[in-house]
This record gives structure tokens, sequence and C-alpha cells, in this order.
């Protein structure tokens, strides 16, 4: 049997990141297939210290990862620390495969570490399917945060929670009875299954728009709507959903945008209406004004790129599961072969010498 790579499980950097990619059963599963496995002490990871212990993982300080032995592969979710060292092999989403602002200079790091970044969203079957995703789990947040926007019930810093906690509020507030209408793109996906079943906890009258739909897209019903959830990713240009010129559109009733796809630093950004993600501790902020003779509502964006962190314990133990498999395989593996191949189609996009 091929030697086991130990995995590092690291801390996350980002405020408020509780979701990990290896669950303390999942580390009990990689454990007794022979997998070495260190997991750095966190303050904010919904998983115990003491559950990886009892999963037979070793422990080490917050953000040593820099210091594992030669060999180790690190595991984490979201960004690494800001600066410039050298970088050996990481698994994780990068988001530096799309042209991305700061993707060449992270591959670059990659490179002169010897490394590889083996990107969790490009773990990927033979048909192009992800082996995991957080989608469902992004897709529910992201409905849920705008179904409780246009209802003025969004708070800033809003904080973990179970899923029966985020439904209770979606339930409050005679659920429905304001006629709200909702179009979810890109329904038939994970993120936009997730959507649909959040608003229809919430009681919001939902339309499902797929490819079929957006091949063609209706402008006039998709602004006829009060609440847009964008659940699509695409890999090639598109005409953008919603543009500046939309959103001063006649009669439009759309107020809430929700962006789960987040891909605003990407020249892919099929809503380029915003620039900036938005953030837990602001969650919702204003794209136009309302229209002073009340023609047109106000119309806020939501765009927070690690939705699924808002119940991190039933999203990670999800996302855990699905990439078990994966991880199993580890050093080989036809997936992880691919991942290797399209982190040198990327250093090679982004002209980054290797």
């Amino acid at each position: 049997m091929t030697d086991r790579p130990l995995l590092w499980l690291r801390h996350e950097v980002r405020p408020g990141e509780g979701r990990a990619a290896i669950s303390p059963h999942t580390a009990r599963v990689l454990r007794e297939a022979g997998f070495p496995i260190t997991v750095e002490e966190s303050d904010q990871r919904a998983f115990s210290l003491q559950e990886y212990v009892d999963a037979g993982c070793d422990t080490a300080a917050t953000g040593t990862w820099a210091d594992a032995p030669e060999g180790a592969i690190v595991v984490g979710l979201k960004e690494l620390p800001e600066g410039d060292g050298p970088l050996r092999d990481h698994i994780y989403f990068g988001h530096a495969y799309k042209h991305q602002h700061g993707a060449a200079h992270l591959l670059g790091r990659f490179v002169a570490g010897g490394g590889t970044l083996l990107d969790l969203e490009y773990l990927v079957h033979e048909d192009g399917r992800r082996v995991a995703a957080f989608g469902y789990w992004a897709g529910y947040v992201g409905a849920a945060l705008a179904a409780l926007e246009h209802r003025g019930h969004l708070e800033p810093d809003m904080k973990r929670r179970s899923k029966e906690d985020l439904d209770a509020l979606l339930r409050e507030g005679g659920a429905g009875d304001d006629g709200a209408r909702a179009l979810v793109v890109g329904a038939l996906g994970r993120s936009g299954r997730g959507a649909c079943d959040a608003l229809e906890v919430a009681g919001i009258t939902v339309t499902r728009w797929d490819i079929a739909e957006t091949a063609n897209l209706d402008k006039e019903a998709l602004l006829d709507h009060d609440i847009l959830v964008n659940c699509v990713m695409v890999s090639s240009p598109a005409p953008p959903f919603v543009t500046g010129e939309d959103l001063d559109a006649p009669g439009r009733r759309l107020s809430v945008i929700s962006d789960v796809t987040c891909d605003v630093t990407s020249d892919l950004n099929l809503l380029p209406v915003y620039d900036e993600l938005t953030s837990w501790e602001e969650p919702a902020r204003v794209l136009r004004p309302a229209d002073p003779d009340g023609a047109r509502p106000q119309v806020r964006i939501v765009a927070i790129d690690n939705l699924p962190s808002l119940l991190p314990a039933e999203a990670s133990a999800t996302y855990a599961e699905d990439l078990l498999p994966t991880m199993l395989e580890l050093p080989d593996g036809a997936v992880w072969d691919r991942a290797r191949a399209r982190f040198v189609q990327a250093l090679d996009d982004e002209g980054v010498a290797h």
C-alpha cells in the first residue's frame, strides 16, 4: 500500500469560519486507513479539539502549519494568511484559477515552495462533477439571508447557529403574507436546490430557472421578482443576468439580490452590478436607492462568500462525508491527477514560470 501522507488540518484565519474539510467522524475513518492526522487548535471550529483527539489525531498550536514535516498535506477551506513565503502541498479553495486578483502571486508561492494547490473546487469526477461541494448549504443560507433582508429582519453580525434555529427565523413574521416572489437561477444544481428549500421554509413563492431559461434570458420576467438568488457558476463568458441598466429599468420590482456564487473578482461575473463582497458584519449593502416617487424600490445586495459558515456543523458534516472517498485515495487516484493537471494549467494561464 502506498505510504499515507500526513494530513495537517489547519485553523481557519477568516474570522468566524467554523467549517472543516475533515470532521471528527471522517478523521477516525482516515486514521483507521493509516493516515496520520494533526489538527491545529482553533477557537472557532464547529468541532472541539477533543473530538479529533478521540478520533486518534495529534494536535498542534494554531497557525503552525508552516512547520509541518516535509511531505505533509495542509488541509483547509478558505484563504491562507497573507504573505509571500513559499508553499508546499495544500488542499483548500484557492480561488486562483479564473484570473482572480492576486492569483499569479499565490500560484507563484506554490512554485517557489515546490508545492501544489490541490483546489477543492477542482476535485472532480471524470464527467466534471465535483466530488464534494458546500453548494447546497451555500444556496440554503444565501436564500435565507435574502428572505430575511426582504422582510427587514436581516441583522448585522449574524452568529453561527443550527439549521433548526435558522428555520425558526424564516418562519417568523407571517411567512409569505407579503406576496413576495423569488427567482432562483441555477435551480437544478446543488446550490439552487438549497436555495429553493430555504425559500419554501420561509413561505415565499419560488420561480425556478436553469439552463433552458437562461439560454434566452427574459429580463422583464427576472425584474418582476422581489428576490433574485444567483446560484450559477460559469467557466466561460456569458451574458450577465443583471446590469446597471437593468436596475434603472422602469417598473423594476427586484429589490434584493443574493449572489451565492460571488464571482465578483472574476471576468466571468454574471452580476456586474457590484464590485465588493458583503460580510457577516454588514451582510447587505444598497446598490440603488428607492425612487423618490416610489416607482422603484431600493435594491440591496447580499454577497457573502462563505455562506455555509452560518451553519458550520451541518455543512461540515455533509461536506466531509462527501469528500471522504477521495481523501482515502491520497496521494494517488484519478481525481488527484486531474487536480494536479489543473494546477499546472493555471500556472500557464497566469504566465507563472514553473
